[in-house]
């Protein structure tokens, strides 16, 4: 949460009065506190996982928080080879289940960790 509220310019807790009102008028797809933006922050999130691994390839990245427990961000996470994933408990078994389903979809099983 912290790339997204630095990347669009905005507080997490003020983007709760404005971003149902660009979600109703198309401005984004949902809200990006929730589900990772994937064309803005996706792509940061991408180019840093890139160099990094081309600096260090045995370097351990992951994200936290609510994109943690996000199947969409999830399957995301899953295909730009992030290892981890860490959320809430009670996201844990949804996280899971998101993780498995991306692991055989991207890569044929080898899952990405959730704690």
């Amino acid at each position: 949460n912290d790339l997204t509220q630095t990347t669009f310019g905005i507080s997490r807790d003020d983007a709760t009065q404005f971003v149902p009102t660009y979600e109703a008028q198309g401005v984004v797809d949902r809200d990006p506190f929730i589900s990772l933006d994937l064309e803005g922050v996706g792509d940061l999130m991408r180019i840093a996982t890139e160099r990094g691994r081309e600096t260090r390839s045995e370097l351990k990245l992951g994200i936290c928080g609510e994109h943690g427990g996000d199947p969409t961000s999830i399957h995301f996470c899953e295909s730009i080879g992030l290892d981890y994933v860490s959320c809430s408990p009670f996201r844990v078994p949804i996280a899971r289940l998101a993780a498995a389903q991306a692991a055989i979809q991207h890569n044929g099983g080898k899952t990405i960790k959730v704690s």
